[in-house]
């Protein structure tokens, strides 16, 4: 079998998954559509959405007062007929705001729960984003290979029809061939790559194993975005600041537990009695009943200073949170800046230098004044200078995705 029919079952075997699965149909994902894909179907986020009804739950359930006492008692003399039946109904009663407190704290945790899951929103989309930046990467340097690989193709035709003719040299078609099936298994392990980061994708975009997706679109230009974004947009900053007005706010609770609830009560008493010498006689009795406790040993003062410490860490996570947000955005935006510049200067210098060194070892060799192996170095350089300029291209629009992820922009 000859080379050109092994290289082109080479490429055969190494075309995209996307060219099978257009045909079965499949989900279309794009840089601009695979933020809504993941708010609406990615599971995790559905788990996460739940602990909102829980927190809504339990701020209706906080702040309700105990349930009042139904209290009985029974007596009855085994020798006589005497006896009596006591029923009483008693209610607990808060002396402080410790109700309203656990009431306003349950707010604010109702509005934390619902900024986690903004959160949680926040990375999965990023993580999404990040799989999708890296498919198209990859697809446009299969592309690239795949040109390579064609030019490499035919100078190996060439050089074969040279060598039967006697013009040529068998070495230097084998040197090229075998230069043309290097870049073909670059391809496939191309192909790899792209299925291990589709395989990612999926359960991002809540879909099953099974499913098929096919990614859209093309890398947009390079844009360094303007600097100047705060933390205050942020979930999990808005989570941190909750969190500390709830921590103040146990701060008052914790001291308002110094004084425990008192018990008011009423009761009424029926019952026989005998008395001599009348004989069996009936009574009854309605009574009132107070229970205050005093705070003599436990004055909570232990909770109270672990509730006060709390606040103080949650008021220096704040700052080191906010400290944090600012560094990552700031340092995403930096690298986006160092990857637009390298871009540029390989798009704009290198590749162009490279382009006219190629075309020139390329026309030496024809004419026999220079060798095949200046000609397939040049052509090397070139191809790693365009790898060069997409691998740059690609972890350009990575670190944007850290970037929007950082100041949340959606």
């Amino acid at each position: 079998m000859s080379f050109k029919y092994l290289l082109a079952i080479a490429l055969a075997l190494s075309w995209p998954v996307r060219s099978m699965a257009a045909e079965s149909g499949g989900l279309v994902v794009t840089l601009a559509s695979v933020a809504d894909r993941v708010r609406t179907q990615n599971p995790d986020l559905a788990a996460a959405r739940l602990r909102i009804g829980e927190a809504l739950g339990r701020m209706k359930q906080s702040g309700r007062r105990e349930n009042p006492r139904l209290e009985t008692e029974v007596e009855h003399n085994t020798k006589s007929s005497e006896g009596s039946v006591k029923i009483g109904f008693t209610q607990s009663f808060p002396v402080t705001d410790r109700l309203r407190f656990e009431k306003e704290i349950s707010v604010q945790e109702l509005k934390a729960a619902e900024a986690e899951v903004r959160d949680v929103e926040r990375k999965l989309v990023a993580e999404g984003r990040e799989e999708l930046v890296k498919i198209l990467a990859i697809r446009r340097q299969r592309e690239l290979l795949r040109e390579q690989a064609d030019v490499s193709k035919k100078l190996a035709e060439f050089i074969d029809k040279a060598a039967e003719k006697g013009e040529g040299s068998r070495l230097d078609a084998g040197q090229a061939k075998l230069e043309a099936a290097k870049l073909a298994t670059e391809i496939r392990q191309l192909d790899a790559a792209e299925v291990a980061a589709t395989g990612a994708l999926k359960p991002l975009l809540g879909m099953s194993p099974s499913a098929t997706v096919l990614p859209s679109g093309e890398l947009p230009p390079i844009r360094v975005p303007e600097a100047g974004a705060g933390s205050s947009r942020r979930p999990d900053m808005q989570v941190a600041r909750v969190e500390a007005e709830a921590v103040a706010m146990e701060v008052n609770l914790e001291q308002t537990k110094k004084y425990d609830d008192i018990e008011v009560g009423v009761f009424g008493t029926a019952g026989r009695r005998m008395d001599a010498p009348d004989g069996v006689s009936s009574e009854g009795m309605v009574g009132f009943q107070l229970s205050i406790p005093l705070p003599l040993w436990n004055d909570n003062s232990g909770n109270v200073e672990a509730a006060q410490a709390k606040l103080k860490r949650k008021q220096l996570e704040i700052t080191a949170l906010d400290r944090n947000i600012r560094n990552e955005a700031e340092a995403a935006r930096a690298e986006m800046e160092q990857w637009a510049k390298l871009e540029r200067e390989v798009r704009a210098e290198l590749l162009p230098l490279a382009d006219r060194q190629a075309e020139l070892a390329e026309q030496t060799w024809r004419n026999g004044q220079g060798e095949l192996q200046v000609v397939l170095k040049a052509r090397e350089q070139r191809l790693q200078l365009a790898s060069s300029r997409l691998d740059a291209l690609r972890d350009f629009h990575l670190a944007r995705v850290r970037y929007e992820a950082a100041i949340n922009q959606r």
